[in-house]
């Protein structure tokens, strides 16, 4: 009999769940199930088009929220510890007045994945500027936005796990992987 396989990206979800996304891991099948899911990954590649296609969700949908400074892929984020993005406040007093900064970070390893993907973490950070605690107010906040969020929310978590038990990345453009395997 084999042994389980950890699946620390899915430890919130129903055992029945767990168990249905092991087995598709355990066959092989997980990776072949995303891609028929999102076939196509999207063509946001640069930090200059992240930033025009999160501020097109949020003129949106979040026209009176806080104002970003930054919008940025960052391949320094550790996808275990701070998820698949980060949003930062900073603060700074100038005269006696604190002026709040906004960026969203978002893990170099999305700029190859499906727009759908981009769009659930997208969503997610841009939620941050309202509701900072992960409550209802800002669950419900992101299924506005993005009315499939929690759907997405597992599929990206599947594709995480994929990934850490050693499955290759599906999106990842042609050229690019002959020069990672080089």
């Amino acid at each position: 009999m084999s042994s389980p396989v950890l699946l620390p990206y899915l430890q919130s979800y129903p055992a029945s769940l767990q168990q249905q996304a092991g087995s598709l891991l355990q066959s092989g099948k997980l990776g072949q199930w995303l891609l028929q899911r999102h076939p196509q990954p999207h063509q946001m590649r640069s930090d200059k088009a992240l930033h025009a296609y999160v501020m097109g969700l949020k003129g949106e949908h979040m026209r009176n929220s806080a104002a970003l400074a930054k919008v940025v892929y960052d391949s320094k984020l550790q996808l275990v510890y701070q998820a698949l993005g980060i949003h930062v406040r900073t603060g700074k007093n100038h005269g006696g007045k604190t002026q709040s900064r906004h960026e969203i970070r978002i893990g170099s390893l999305f700029k190859h994945a499906p727009e759908s993907f981009l769009r659930m973490i997208a969503v997610h950070e841009l939620a941050h500027l309202r509701e900072s605690d992960h409550n209802k107010a800002f669950y419900q906040l992101c299924e506005y936005m993005e009315p499939t969020y929690h759907q997405l929310e597992l599929e990206v978590r599947l594709y995480l796990t994929w990934l850490d038990q050693g499955g290759h990345r599906l999106w990842q453009v042609a050229g690019e992987a002959a020069d990672n395997a080089a």
